[in-house]
């Protein structure tokens, strides 16, 4: 968002209000040529008198100095002049805003800041300064911006540009609901206006509106085909809402922009989740045709082996992609995984420990490991690795259910009754058989107690 220019102050303008306050009481109109006048009007959108006399003053040549500066991008060297003509005249609102510009222009927010609202101070009613406040704020101080942008929208009621750029504050300061109502604003003043539209998409898709995303993402690419954004954004829409067309929505994208990897790894995801994973195969056969596999490549190949029971060929391609990337613990957690599955629990667990040495606060590999030892019958190493988890989180019914087999197991008695009873008070009958399993052993584990005299 770049800063405007203060377009509707015509330069003779300006000298006829200065004019105005050098020489006090009298009226003064300035001189204009029958083509001044015009110039004049369309840039003041107000009538301008005319008058032979030209009245010449130094303060002038100050602003007129600037301005060819400001007109060359020279905005340093447009700054003394400026700062000379406000030491003699500090309460002429047009320099005031012409030096904030000038600092917006060199990125020195605060003194911009300061001098936009000494010209909103001197003149309530200079739009610009509002606007180019609002958006200097948008990019610092997202809630700050909000107040001089909405009296831009106040003074330009009929004007879209404004709400857009109110919303765009309001969303980076977090209320997504008001920045929502700006958009929608924005767009009742200029339905052809696909910027603002397409932003309103994107926060009712964030506002978990998906149904007026997908109108609004829709009604963009009627008039915009080849958007990107609109493209990605109506994929993603009916993606949220599980609809099967959301496939041909992603591929209908990835014609647009081809080598956005992670829509086409969501796209594949989405296949399998649709039970389609042929079809995400050949796509994922198209996206490496010609060139080399990448890790990113392999590993949504992988996913796609695993969710058809081709766990052979998932280890093959882990393996491939563990060349490229050796040290990746999803990889290798992964692979863990696979071999867990195969009941080969001694490669899983080697794995496993290897992706907790590289990742050692993820719980997942921890989990994992756990399953992988009570699997293969280490009753020892699955408690063990049950303390280290309970650590990081408390143990769920399920955790205490594998607790208590284990303790069972090792002839612990007293630990073993205490671990099912914590099952049961914690499960509340969610899984029966469970249940049942252990309220038997339970009886049968006080029986013994109670046979030893504990």
């Amino acid at each position: 968002m770049k800063p405007v220019r203060l377009r509707s102050f015509a330069p003779s303008l300006v000298r006829a209000a200065i004019l105005t306050l050098l020489i006090g009481a009298q009226h003064i109109a300035p001189h204009f040529s029958d083509q001044g006048v015009a110039e004049a009007e369309a840039q003041s959108g107000s009538p301008v008198q005319s008058q032979k006399q030209k009245l010449a003053n130094p303060l002038n040549d100050l602003l007129d100095e600037a301005q060819r500066d400001i007109d060359k991008n020279d905005f340093e060297a447009a700054i003394p002049p400026l700062q000379k003509f406000l030491s003699e005249k500090p309460d002429v609102a047009y320099a005031h805003f012409q030096l904030a510009y000038c600092h917006t222009a060199l990125k020195r927010v605060s003194e911009a800041r300061a001098e936009y609202e000494r010209a909103i101070a001197l003149d309530p009613k200079m739009t610009e300064a509002y606007l180019n406040l609002g958006i200097l704020l948008t990019g610092q101080d997202p809630a700050a911006a909000l107040a001089p942008l909405r009296k831009v929208v106040e003074l330009s009621p009929a004007q879209s540009r404004p709400r857009i750029l109110l919303g765009v504050a309001q969303e980076r300061s977090g209320d997504l609901s008001g920045a929502a109502d700006s958009f929608e604003g924005a767009v009742h003043l200029d339905s052809r206006d696909t910027e603002a539209a397409l932003h309103l998409a994107k926060l009712y898709l964030a506002l978990k509106r998906p149904a007026d995303a997908e109108a609004k993402f829709r009604g963009v690419l009627d008039v915009q085909p080849t958007s990107t954004a609109a493209a990605l954004g109506l994929a993603q829409t009916l993606d949220v809402q599980r609809k099967p067309e959301a496939a041909d929505a992603y591929r209908k994208y990835l014609l647009l922009e081809p080598s956005d990897s992670s829509a086409r790894a969501r796209l594949v995801h989405f296949l399998v989740e649709q039970n389609n994973n042929d079809e995400a195969l050949a796509e994922l056969d198209r996206a490496d045709a010609g060139k080399p596999p990448t890790s990113d490549s392999l590993r949504l190949r992988a996913d796609l082996q695993i969710a058809q029971n081709k766990y052979d060929d998932a280890i093959g391609t882990l393996q491939r992609a563990l060349v490229l990337t050796p040290n990746d613990p999803q990889l290798i957690g992964g692979l863990g995984r696979i071999y867990m599955q195969k009941h080969d629990y001694a490669s899983a667990e080697k794995q496993l420990k290897i992706a907790i040495h590289l990742d050692p606060k993820n719980i997942a590999y921890w989990k994992d490991l756990s399953s992988s030892y009570y699997l293969s019958g280490d009753c020892v190493s699955t408690l063990a690795s049950l303390d280290v988890i309970a650590k990081v989180e408390p143990p769920a019914a399920g955790g205490w259910f594998i607790r208590a087999l284990c303790y069972d197991k090792l002839h612990q008695i007293k630990p073993a009754l205490e671990a099912y009873q914590k099952f049961l008070t914690m499960d509340e009958n969610k899984n029966p058989d469970q249940v049942w399993q252990a309220q038997q052993r339970s009886a049968v584990l006080k029986h013994q107690l109670d046979a030893r005299g504990k």
